[in-house]
């Protein structure tokens, strides 16, 4: 019996009997309870991963069942001191720049600056423990920094701060069941329809409406707009050049942001000096609070950081919102900022795992950092996740495993129980420059300059994020990218490409005549392939276009003279799957085609398909001898037949 689905066969010759055609058989019937159970296992566990718990005892299940949860008690059986070197230097060079930028995080998202400080020394440790990427560094960032701080103001004045403190928790925790329930229940592949083009759109876009966020800290602006757009932002900026504006602070701010921007270019141009963009902003808080502090600039108009609370984070389960009328607004905080934050960490741990030859499994980092931000929220921390620069730093400086995150967690903890007064005098304007030198690296031209060239439909996605982000706000800009996303999708899938081959010559392959003009179409026959399974948002669209390929070509044929048209073959190598509304529009095809004294053939359909044009006994109507391995095999059974 043939194997259905197979693109090999085709036609050889046979010196007594003319040509061999291979015929398709029916496949043998699989029972509803396989059916269901290949379906669940290809949706959600096509990485077998369960398959390590084969042919073993039940406490060595027990042992692996733990180590899945807990990566860091298999790998830390294998971990030598030598190791230690890579992942002490690399912790120490990412805690250097994490500080600040904690510091300035923590003011993107309207919170003191020790709530970024507690968010990368909790989380850190938990994902050391639970992830299983050895190059991703943890702890807040930007993006999601912004986008929590400017949902969380629209509900709650950050002025009122322990409410506002309150409502960031809830948000934070419903972060972390989000991303838990996604790993636990292997739905990852749910945050794959945010497309990468839509991402790259929205990540511009965010970095511009950050930078221009700064211009307050970086200008000495008192009075500044709470929008984010960029019109509001910088009418806020204008109106206040002439009395708002404090030129020392601007001093600091520009002069320190170009230091920092040399440094950027330096280590880009010189991956060695990796270590230099690292440590420049320690080093520009350490000179510009010294400035500050000798010459009392805070007198002068300078704005300072003032106070950074010291000690270990303060438990912080009692004021989680469990009940009340904030449940349902930190639930959607949450879940917009979760899944932004779980993207961005999904997609740096990838990137890292390809690079080093590794396997990083996406549905247990979502477990891993489902859990650090539960725990987070219990422990004063808000949203954190997988920072781009800091783990692209961590792994120039010879990270070996994810000790490097808990030698930054160390340090961080040691910089909140004795350095955190050393902070008092450290002004907002260097907190400004390392932010808007932290983002300048999201607005990737080249990706955008890379997408326009490959596919402009994307193009649209990403420019109608990125101006949807900087011009009206980031939760919109957000809510462009997907509705984009889910657009294209649709797109694709209600209007199919289909192609008309032709025979390429001195061959037996048939291919799209667009794509080879050379390639020659059949006397008396229309070949068209169907990129597409068919479904009922697409079938209809099919039959139209296939009757419309179909009148084109009679007309063609009737401007040229030739023969008429006495075969439709429909090529179904591409089309994976079928329904019911598929198989009816087949059948009004195959009534259409009849009037007009036309056979409908099919070629290659693949085992789903073929199992479901005989239970519907379609098979049977069109006829087993019009149903064929390859285009080949069917015109070489079909030409001698068709009249003159």
């Amino acid at each position: 019996m043939t194997r259905v689905g197979d693109e090999g066969g085709g036609t050889s010759e046979d010196n007594n009997d003319g040509p061999y055609v291979h015929k398709v058989g029916v496949p043998p019937k699989q029972g509803l309870l396989n059916e269901i159970k290949f379906a669940l296992k290809e949706t959600f566990f096509h990485d077998e991963p369960l398959k390590h718990f084969k042919d073993q005892s039940v406490s060595r299940k027990l042992l692996l069942a733990i180590q899945g949860v807990f990566p860091i008690l298999d790998w830390a059986k294998r971990y030598k001191l030598h190791l230690f070197r890579g992942d002490l230097i690399a912790g120490l060079t990412i805690a250097s720049l994490c500080i600040p930028q904690d510091i300035a995080y923590a003011k993107l998202a309207n919170m003191d600056p020790q709530f970024g400080l507690y968010s990368s020394f909790v989380p850190p440790l938990i994902y050391a423990a639970m992830g299983s990427s050895r190059d991703i560094a943890i702890g807040p960032v930007a993006v999601v920094s912004l986008l929590l701080g400017s949902l969380l103001q629209k509900e709650i004045d950050p002025k009122h701060k322990v409410e506002y403190q309150k409502l960031a928790f809830t948000a934070t925790f419903f972060a972390g069941i989000i991303q838990f329930t996604l790993g636990f229940f292997r739905l990852g592949f749910l945050i794959d329809f945010l497309s990468h083009a839509a991402i790259v759109g929205f990540m511009a876009g965010a970095a511009i409406t950050i930078g221009l966020q700064q211009l307050k800290g970086l200008l000495g602006v008192k009075t500044f707009t709470k929008k984010t757009d960029i019109v509001s932002v910088m009418r806020s900026v204008w109106t206040n050049v002439h009395h708002g504006w404090n030129w020392e602070t601007c001093v600091i701010g520009i002069t320190f942001l170009a230091f920092l921007l040399l440094t950027k270019y330096i280590g880009k141009r010189n991956k060695r000096l990796f270590w230099v963009p690292a440590i420049a902003p320690l080093i520009s808080v350490i000179i510009a609070t010294f400035c500050v502090f000798i010459t009392r600039a805070d007198k002068k108009g300078v704005q300072i950081v003032r106070h950074i609370e010291r000690g270990l984070p303060p438990p912080s389960l009692d004021q989680i919102h469990f009940t009340g009328s904030y449940l349902v607004t930190g639930f959607r905080i949450g879940a917009i900022s979760g899944l932004i934050a779980l993207t961005e960490a999904v997609a740096i741990g990838r990137t890292f795992a390809a690079m080093k030859d590794y396997h990083l499994d996406g549905n247990k980092e979502m477990v891993a950092l489902g859990t650090m931000n539960i725990v987070g929220s219990m422990t004063s921390c808000y949203v954190s996740t997988g920072s781009f620069s800091r783990s692209a730093v961590n792994y120039m400086a010879g990270c070996n495993t994810a000790v490097s995150n808990i030698v930054m967690s160390i340090v961080v903890l040691l910089t909140l129980l004795v350095i955190t007064p050393l902070f008092k005098y450290t002004p907002n304007a260097i907190l400004a420059a390392i932010i808007i030198s932290a983002v300048v690296g999201l607005f990737d031209y080249k990706a955008m300059k890379l997408i326009w060239k490959i596919d402009k439909f994307d193009f649209v996605a990403c420019m109608g994020a990125f101006f949807g982000v900087v011009f009206i706000s980031i939760e919109i800009g957000l809510l462009i990218a997907v509705a984009i996303s889910f657009a294209k999708i649709l797109l694709q899938v209600t209007r199919p490409r289909t192609a008309v081959l032709g025979k390429i010559p001195r061959t037996t392959v048939y291919r799209n005549t667009q794509q080879y003009p050379e390639a020659t179409k059949v006397p008396g026959v229309l070949i068209v392939r169907v990129d597409s399974a068919i479904y009922f948002s697409n079938s209809n669209y099919i039959r139209e276009r296939l009757l419309r390929l179909l009148s084109d070509e009679e007309e063609n044929h009737k401007e040229n003279n030739q023969s008429r048209i006495q075969y439709l073959i429909v090529e179904m190598s591409p089309v994976t799957d079928i329904d019911t509304s598929g198989i009816h529009s087949l059948e009004e095809l195959q009534k259409s085609i009849q009037k007009r004294d036309i056979q409908l053939v099919l070629a290659n359909p693949g085992q789903t398909v073929l199992d479901k044009l005989h239970a519907s006994e379609f098979a049977s109507k069109v006829g087993e001898a019009n149903i064929f391995l390859t285009v080949g095999d069917a015109i070489s059974t079909l030409a001698p037949k068709m009249e003159p």
